[in-house]
């Protein structure tokens, strides 16, 4: 089989997109999506994303999204801003879009190269001693650094992922992060799935973001935040019961598209 597919990048966080409205890639073969995100022998990238018909008769789309190891994964951010981008580019939308994805109903919106991308709303989040854990889509441990870039993320992170606390649910993300400002923070990001660091993570910018509001280290309800692989922000309403209206922003492209036999 001769499979078409588009290669998206958010900030450095990489896709296979895939046009499946047509269902021509089975959502089963575990295999095959692990190999095509094989950086050595396949098209390389930190994960699939299926666009596919909806359901939902007030939906654009649906998003179906794999990990590098091959599996379906809880929600990505940056993979949302970057299917938005790529059903815009098959002229499904034009400037708004509305889509499901595995933790339910997105709106996004398009102004140039960005892409704003609703999430889920916080409602709990969990101090502990050293650090932080919330859910904003997937989960996310977030520690707070005084130096970032001198942190072991790839040892740190695979440690903390696998640890005891985190095997009811399948492991966790891992965020590093270094306090610049009241309304900017330094991010490095350890992603389950994908087992290694990334350049950058929506659904970990997000979690850091309502993690340094909540306890007190960011005061502004628009935080910036900088990753490897470039600029982010998270905008947010804090409210009695979490935090509602979050928005993740930034930029969404295709880097380039074509055809593997698989």
């Amino acid at each position: 089989m001769e499979l078409s597919f588009y290669k998206y990048q958010g900030t450095g966080n990489d896709f296979v997109m895939v046009d499946n409205r047509s269902q021509v890639l089975s959502k089963n073969n575990t295999n095959l999506i692990k190999q095509l995100c094989d950086r050595k022998f396949g098209i390389g990238a930190d994960g699939l994303i299926l666009l596919e018909n909806s359901e939902v008769p007030t939906d654009d789309f649906k998003m179906v999204y794999f990990n590098a190891d091959g599996r379906e994964s809880s929600m990505c951010g940056n993979g949302g801003r970057c299917i938005v981008a790529f059903a815009h580019f098959l002229d499904i939308i034009n400037e708004k879009a509305v889509f499901t994805a595995i933790d339910g109903v997105h709106e996004a919106v398009l102004q140039n190269e960005l892409v704003g991308l609703k999430m889920s709303d916080v409602e709990r989040i969990e101090e502990k001693p050293e650090a932080v854990f919330l859910n904003t889509g997937s989960p996310h441990h977030v520690i707070f650094t005084k130096d970032v870039d001198g942190t072991d993320v790839e040892k740190e992170g695979a440690a903390i992922r696998n640890s005891e606390n985190y095997k009811s649910i399948n492991g966790t993300n891992v965020n590093f992060v270094e306090y610049l400002d009241e309304a900017t923070f330094k991010v490095r990001t350890f992603e389950r799935g994908v087992e290694a660091e990334t350049l950058s993570c929506g659904t970990g910018v997000t979690a850091v973001a309502l993690a340094a509001y909540a306890t007190g280290k960011a005061s502004e309800k628009t935080i910036h935040l900088q990753t490897p692989g470039g600029q982010l922000a998270v905008s947010f309403e804090p409210g009695e019961n979490g935090f509602q209206n979050i928005w993740l922003t930034g930029p969404a492209k295709m880097v380039f598209k074509g055809s593997i036999s698989c």
